[in-house]
């Protein structure tokens, strides 16, 4: 029988407890895993990235695990993901990226946002859970953010109206509202899940996120069997940082999503080990789950101390999807238990240690 995975990294498979055969596939993919090795793409990114996807690259390599990867040099400065790397997403159809740096203001497109736009990454999940060992403010914090990731506030229809006067456009659409509610029914049914809820404002934004809502709650009576409420964004905030066990899986527009996934992931640990996705119906890109705003920290790239966890089981998340569980329990099992052991942490999770230190100590507690 297989030992009991992290919760994150049950989001692509699900097995039953009888037997190792998957079931459905949550993100509608094919599957291309077949036991050979695998290409993979790999975007070290700007600032600390290149220094977590070495840490992931070391610890594959250790576990001679069956991926290689293509790497290319992309940085957030640039005006668009190149078309080499585009193609090459598409041809592998999987993806580990390091944090891009987007630049505030001056006209320049976010590149993460652009990346998933090419490749239709419709559905961002990123896992908040409290990892064993870690000390937290609160405990059994298990919480699903699946956010709709190709529009909303995203979609980057800004123009100046008159100088000093700017509008920006939200756009929602049925299509996307409905696809994003059924890929949060699915994660949910498929994971024994029991409660979907949807974050909105639609006490303000009638139209817009009333639409949103009306996807939901749509999708909501074809799972009779999932509880199905909603709460305003505001609200969710402070129930979040007051009671988070009360949430289970959460729906949300792009934005809301992004603020919802960061302050969940503070409550349970931090950013630095939350892990996620970025999926579409043929294409998936794994990265740290909440925001890498750590991205630009020079103290920490000069330090060599920026903390590989989240990243790692990101890694893990990708074996898992290209049907290499064993190496995938092997990794989650390893970083599982040098956080327990407490012996090797960097800064932001309460030790001292640097990258390499951490990485040594997985390597080390791999089976």
């Amino acid at each position: 029988m297989a030992r009991r995975s992290m919760p994150i990294l049950r989001q692509f498979w699900n097995f039953p407890s009888s037997n190792l055969t998957p079931t459905r596939s949550v993100t509608y993919m094919p599957r291309p895993g077949d036991g050979a090795p695998r290409a993979v793409t790999l975007i070290p990114g700007d600032g600390i990235g290149p220094l977590v996807t070495g840490a992931v690259e070391q610890v594959m390599q250790a576990m001679h695990a069956p991926v290689y990867f293509e790497r290319y040099d992309v940085h957030g400065d640039m005006d668009r993901v190149p078309e080499e790397v585009i193609q090459s997403i598409k041809k592998n159809k999987v993806c580990l990226k390091g944090g891009l740096a987007t630049p505030m203001g001056g006209g320049v497109s976010s590149l993460n946002v652009q990346l998933r736009r090419e490749l239709d990454l419709y559905a961002s999940l990123v896992n908040c859970f409290n990892l064993p060992g870690l000390p937290t403010r609160h405990q059994d914090v298990d919480i699903v953010v699946i956010r709709e990731n190709t529009e909303g506030e995203y979609s980057g229809l800004e123009h100046e109206v008159v100088p000093g006067v700017v509008e920006s456009l939200k756009l929602i659409t049925k299509f996307c509202s409905e696809r994003i509610a059924k890929y949060a029914f699915e994660y949910a049914y498929l994971n024994n899940r029991k409660k979907v809820t949807a974050v909105h404002k639609a006490n303000i934004m009638k139209l817009a996120d009333g639409l949103f809502l009306e996807s939901c709650r749509e999708v909501a009576t074809k799972y009779p069997g999932i509880k199905y409420n909603e709460i305003i964004v505001d609200n969710c905030c402070m129930q979040l940082v007051s009671k988070p066990e009360q949430f289970d899986v959460m729906v949300t527009p792009n934005l809301y999503g992004n603020l919802v996934a960061n302050t969940a992931a503070g409550i349970a640990g931090g950013t630095g080990v939350m892990p996620g996705g970025n999926v579409g119906a043929d294409h998936a890109v794994f990265e740290q789950g909440a925001s890498a705003g750590n991205v630009g920290n020079e103290k920490l790239l000069e330090q060599k101390k920026a903390n590989p966890v989240a990243l790692l089981l990101s890694s893990a998340m990708m074996l898992r999807h290209l049907q290499f569980p064993s190496f995938a329990d092997r990794l989650e099992t390893a970083v599982e238990r040098v956080i327990s052991d407490g012996k090797y942490r960097t800064k932001d999770l309460g030790g001292s240690s640097t990258t390499q230190e951490v990485v040594d100590a997985v390597i080390a507690a791999i089976d």
